[in-house]
């Protein structure tokens, strides 16, 4: 297990009309030669025939985050591409693997049927003739849609038993930063719920069993800039292992000056609409949440009117909340055993493939704008594919906490190594990623960031 630790990162070049290709052969030749450049091929036995053990089970973990884009972006920097899904677990069935499933649990409202109908990946499911194949699994316990701004939920979609607690307590990394006041929100979700799940000395998560079950997990994120963590890519990507959305913080309610991190500063306006927020997630009455709904668009106008494009969401770079659920959730994926408790070591390999072929850029995870890069990369720890990624995408990784502070030591850790440790292969060649200003010395393109996260792009990517 100590290869999730290994910083060796390898990348190839990919067309992006491969993702229209019939039959998936380029896309499955670049995972073979990432495979091949990390050590995980075996002749005979696929781009994994190293890295799955016969008789593993194995767990793949695309970025499956909503059925549509929210923009006029379409869904190639939305969603783990399709193609690459296929040309994966295809891979995976060409070992000894005992069963290969592919799982996430995407926001509340996705429509997990039309994501399956829009990308074809449903049909597919039903086609694939080996057994071991268990299909494309939703994760969620909870969907919900919204009703004239009122949010109607369906719970207990999954029962109990297919998932795991987990109380990281004192040890989690949101424990520095939790009172007794309960001010952890998750946007459109009653905070009474999250109350029960993170308090001090009390941080529980709710993860999938066939995750904890698994002895292999692929890990397939889709690269992209995000509003509330800067960057999703592998770190990010694991959030979708947990299925209760009130397990996860995202940010704390007020702004910096009153020792939130929703944003910056202070606002009364942003207060009012805190406030109704909450609100409208507290009632059970379709007339009040109708009523505090009202309310919320009103005001919501008034800070437009205002020049805000921040809102209440913890959509900028002071954001100290999610980094930390993120990490935990990454902690839980390597160490968690499926009693609940933690080991001291790994208890399974987890490697990481991401989709670049084509980006997500601007207003990222729901809202973004493609972002044509024409790669995938691939590497055993995630701490370092998001450092690569970040570069990727015009930041400076040092800025984005999600990736700085997974290179730091606390108890469970995610890397071992530093960043000036990892090395690059492939069709970029093989040598260290070099200075923090520039990618291998190559010309990328220019990165439209969220916002609240502008402070953060790196000086020069390209030069």
């Amino acid at each position: 297990m100590s290869n999730n630790f290994d910083p060796s990162l390898a990348l190839v070049e990919t067309p992006i009309d491969a993702y229209r290709e019939e039959g998936g052969t380029t896309i499955a030749r670049a995972v073979e030669r990432l495979g091949t450049y990390l050590g995980w091929a075996r002749e005979g036995k696929s781009a994994f025939g190293n890295l799955i053990p016969s008789g593993a089970r194995v767990l793949i973990k695309p970025n499956f985050v909503l059925d549509h884009n929210q923009s006029n972006g379409g869904m190639d920097p939305m969603i783990t591409h399709q193609s690459v899904v296929k040309a994966v677990v295809n891979a995976a069935l060409q070992t000894d693997a005992a069963e290969v499933l592919v799982g996430d649990a995407p926001i509340q409202t996705c429509d997990f049927s039309a994501l399956l109908e829009t990308t074809g990946l449903g049909t597919w499911a039903e086609t694939v003739a080996d057994p071991r194949f268990q299909g494309v699994k939703d994760f969620r316990r909870t969907v919900a849609q919204y009703v004239n701004g009122v949010r109607v939920a369906e719970e207990n979609k999954l029962p109990e038993d297919e998932f795991v607690l987990f109380d990281l307590e004192s040890e989690s990394l949101l424990e520095p930063i939790t009172d007794e006041t309960d001010d952890f929100r998750v946007t459109c979700y009653d905070p009474r719920l999250m109350a029960k799940t993170h308090g001090k000395g009390r941080h529980r998560y709710l993860v999938a069993r066939a995750v904890m079950e698994a002895d292999v997990v692929i890990n397939l994120p889709k690269l992209k800039t995000h509003k509330k963590a800067g960057i999703t890519c592998a770190l990010k990507n694991l959030i979708g292992i947990n299925g209760n959305k009130e397990y996860l913080p995202h940010h704390r309610i007020g702004g910096a000056d009153l020792g939130g991190d929703c944003y910056p500063g202070h606002s009364r306006v942003k207060r009012m609409l805190e406030y109704a927020a909450d609100q409208q997630n507290l009632t059970d009455s379709g007339t009040k949440g109708r009523i505090w709904s009202g309310v919320a668009t009103q005001l919501n106008r008034v800070l437009h009117l205002m020049g805000d494009d921040l809102g209440i969401e913890g959509s900028w770079s002071g954001n100290d909340t999610i980094w930390r659920t993120g990490l935990d959730l990454n902690r839980i994926m390597i160490y968690g055993q499926s009693d609940g408790s933690m080991s001291d070591t790994p208890r399974r390999r987890v490697v990481h493939l991401a989709d670049a072929i084509v980006a997500g850029q601007g207003d990222g995870p729901l809202s973004p704008q493609p972002l044509p890069l024409g790669l995938m990369f691939a590497g055993n720890n995630a701490a370092c594919m998001d450092w690569f990624g970040a570069l990727l995408l015009g930041y400076d990784p040092r800025l984005l906490p999600i990736v700085r502070e997974a290179f730091e030591s606390f108890r469970w850790p995610i890397c071992a190594a530093r960043p000036e440790d990892i090395t690059l292969s492939g069709d970029w060649g093989a040598r260290k990623i070099g200075k923090i200003d520039r990618v291998m010395g190559r010309e990328l393109p220019p990165v439209a960031h969220p916002i609240g996260w502008r402070d953060a792009a790196a000086v020069a990517l390209a030069k």
